[in-house]
């Protein structure tokens, strides 16, 4: 960081970042806040742009070992803005709390990283090594446009980094709760069974692609995935939806689709269940003599990064700061770490997610504090231990 400059306050960081209306797709000036922000204090910026999505990867320093920090600007839509309390996007503080969207999820955690880097590097010089930031705006939707399309461009930069933490909400009701070191995979299906339309009188004219699709379902249920392993729960199936669009009671329809989820642990491959209801879906597909289609879609690969001198690292800083030893988990939804998992081992820890994604998302304005102190120790422990 330059001589006089002083580091970012985390709180008010975060406020300018929640302010920027930046709904998947959408900006809103979220990137430039964090460029200029960043250039400030001495990294350099390189913006990745596709397809309409800002995306930036910022480096201070340029020896090894690399300590990568991943988050994203964009945020879910507010839904009802008339049941929060706050408005959404006004970045209130009040009782304590930081409210507006985005605030657990998870520009509360970036600004925390970024006072942290601020902080230690000001106290660090030389370096011994380099702190980067990959910060995307396309997490929350399709994840097309983001991390991924960065990483590709980076790999073709011959950039690297060591490894990497990323500032997902980890701990679901109180900083310093879990660290997530994996993360299970998702496989998202829809089929969908074409029979022959016709009177409900006179069913030997027409073909039913309802009892079809009953029966793949239950071919699917059918099957105990696996028990789980010592890191990941069992792997689940959920079928989400069944839809017929027939509001008549004498016609038979022409078509029946089902959607489901697959969240699988590391027992599986998307590839190997992509086989498995290619398999159970064909054979009812012979049996009723009816058309099957069908739309597989592996939204990412489950993974671990095992216990070892980085989780080992990560839990010390949060213990030594918050009071309380982090468990390592696997459990929840997916994230970008699913992409970064390829490029150097990963792990997440952020804020509390208790609120995230909910109207009136909230954190208490504390826990950016301390936060951004555990992220300022991580650095210190993690130079200490990896640094030149």
């Amino acid at each position: 960081m330059a001589a006089g400059l002083e580091a970012p306050d985390p709180l008010e960081l975060a406020a300018r970042l929640i302010r920027c209306r930046s709904v998947t797709p959408a900006d809103d000036g979220a990137m430039t806040i964090l460029i200029d922000q960043l250039q400030a204090l001495g990294f350099s910026v390189t913006p990745y742009d596709f397809d309409g999505v800002r995306n930036i990867y910022a480096r201070l320093g340029d020896k090894a070992p690399d300590f990568c920090f991943a988050g994203h600007t964009d945020v879910v839509p507010a839904g009802d803005v008339t049941a929060w309390a706050h408005g959404p996007f006004d970045a209130n503080i009040e009782d304590g709390k930081l409210w507006g969207r985005g605030a657990a999820d998870m520009k509360g955690a970036i600004a925390a990283f970024i006072g942290a880097a601020a902080r230690y590097s000001a106290k660090t010089d030389p370096l011994p090594g380099s702190i980067s930031l990959l910060i995307t705006g396309d997490e929350e939707g399709e994840a097309v446009n983001g991390t991924k399309r960065v990483l590709a461009a980076l790999d073709e930069a011959g950039e690297r980094f060591d490894h990497c933490l990323v500032g997902e909400p980890s701990n679901p009701h109180y900083l310093g709760e879990e660290i997530k070191n994996g993360r299970r995979g998702s496989l998202n299906a829809i089929i969908t069974v074409t029979g022959t339309q016709g009177h409900v009188a006179y069913p030997e004219r027409a073909q039913n692609p309802i009892p079809p699709l009953i029966d793949i379902i239950n071919r699917l249920y059918a099957r105990l995935l696996d028990d789980g392993t010592d890191d990941f729960q069992p792997s689940n199936l959920e079928v989400t939806s069944i839809d017929v669009d027939n509001p008549a009671h004498n016609i038979i329809p022409e078509r029946a689709s089902a959607r489901l989820n697959i969240r699988f642990n590391v027992t599986h491959t998307g590839a190997q269940l992509r086989r498995w209801i290619e398999t159970e879906a064909r054979a009812e597909e012979a049996a009723h003599g009816c058309r099957v289609d069908l739309d597989l879609r592996v939204m990412g690969e489950a993974f671990l990064t095992p216990p070892g001198d980085f989780t080992t690292l990560l839990q010390d800083a949060v213990e030594e700061v918050a009071g309380t030893r982090p468990a390592l988990t696997t459990g929840g939804g997916t994230s970008d770490a699913r992409f970064i998992k390829a490029f150097a081992p990963v792990a997440e820890f952020g804020l509390a997610g208790a609120s995230m994604h909910k109207v009136n998302e909230h954190v208490p304005t504390q826990d950016i504090e301390t936060l951004s102190a555990i992220y300022e120790r991580i650095l210190e422990r993690y130079f200490s231990a990896f640094g030149v």
